[in-house]
């Protein structure tokens, strides 16, 4: 515009669904096949000039957005790709506040938008973001009862360090090694041993009341053949609802992501409906699409849906699904990928959904 610019980062998951769109890559020996020449070409040759041609305003977001996705002609994005849709819709939306002299958050969420959330912060890394056993993929932490965020940051980084000597002194300094998304990725094999040394940490910084726990089962990354395969057992779905439901009569855990493979919406409303006191989030079953959240909100399989702007690649569909949520008494809660850049964007995504 011509008072504001706009530019903008996209970030990739380890851990990815399914049905999300398609991230476009290069598939060639640069970068191992994950360069994105591609992307970036359809940005400038394709995106950009077709963009400007129609004389769209920076500040009509959805129009910006919906003539990408007729640009594009695919539901999963896979013609231009949606890190290139994405970076786009990102950088318009950006462009636009800086026009308007206002926040991102602001642009995105209304005046209003004044609330900072509650942190969840992965400290404990298994699964597919880890080199050790735990079939768990995060286990989290969720400063509840600060007073406000730098409180409840501050709480989480003592409790991270807590854990680290924790860790160390039970299973040598190897087991404070990290996982992809920062948190220590300890030589174990067992759901259990993980939360007992998260319980030892909250109980040497004193914050296990102020401080739940939350877990992203990742359970598609260990469901084969029917059954799950966790804790060096073969778990059936119901073995599955009675596990999670004996973990949480156990430890004070307040939240629970992908508990089940990411088709199995019957199990899902089976774990909501045992647990009706636990936030039991949606990620890799919805991928922040609507339509597959239209199915989870009727058949009541979860009460919270994980956004992710990558998954469905766009702001407008983004926060068509954010609506859609709290529209039926879901929590939303923005996420990070694996592979996250320096853009600080989804900080005022966060914001903005208040």
């Amino acid at each position: 515009t011509c008072c504001g610019f706009g530019r903008a980062a996209v970030p990739s998951g380890a851990s990815t669904g399914t049905h999300e769109a398609l991230e476009l890559r290069d598939g060639d020996d640069r970068y191992g096949g994950k360069g994105v020449l591609k992307a970036v070409k359809n940005v400038n040759e394709i995106i950009g000039p077709k963009l400007i041609e129609s004389g769209i305003s920076a500040l009509e977001q959805r129009a910006v957005d919906d003539f990408m996705l007729a640009l594009d002609g695919t539901p999963l994005k896979s013609n231009l790709g949606a890190n290139a849709i994405l970076g786009v819709s990102l950088a318009v939306a950006k462009a636009a506040a800086r026009e308007l002299g206002i926040p991102l958050y602001h642009y995105l969420g209304g005046v209003n938008t004044t609330t900072l959330p509650v942190p969840s912060l992965n400290v404990l890394n298994g699964g597919q973001h880890a080199g050790n056993d735990l079939a768990i993929q995060e286990f989290m932490i969720l400063p509840k009862g600060a007073s406000c965020f730098s409180e409840g940051l501050r709480m989480a980084a003592e409790t991270y360090h807590a854990l680290g000597k924790i860790l160390s002194g039970r299973y040598g300094a190897g087991a404070t090694n990290v996982g992809y998304e920062g948190g220590y990725a300890p030589p174990l094999n067992k759901t259990c041993d993980a939360l007992d040394a998260l319980m030892s940490a909250l109980d040497v910084t004193g914050y296990d009341k102020e401080i739940g726990i939350g877990m992203d089962a990742a359970a598609s990354s260990f469901f084969a053949n029917g059954s799950y395969a966790i804790d060096s057992k073969n778990l059936s779905s119901g073995e599955m609802v009675d596990f999670y439901a004996d973990l949480v009569a156990t430890y004070p855990i307040i939240l629970i992501e992908d508990p089940f493979e990411e088709e199995a919406y019957e199990d899902f409303a089976a774990l909501t409906a045992r647990l009706p006191g636990t936030i039991i989030v949606g990620d890799d079953i919805y991928v922040t699409n609507v339509e597959r959240l239209a199915k989870g909100i009727e058949m009541k399989a979860t009460n919270a849906l994980l956004l992710k702007l990558n998954q469905i690649g766009s702001v407008s569909e983004a926060f068509d699904a954010a609506r859609m949520a709290f529209r039926n008494g879901f929590k939303v809660m923005a996420s990070h990928r694996s592979a996250e850049t320096e853009d600080s964007a989804l900080a005022d995504v966060t914001v903005a959904l208040g």
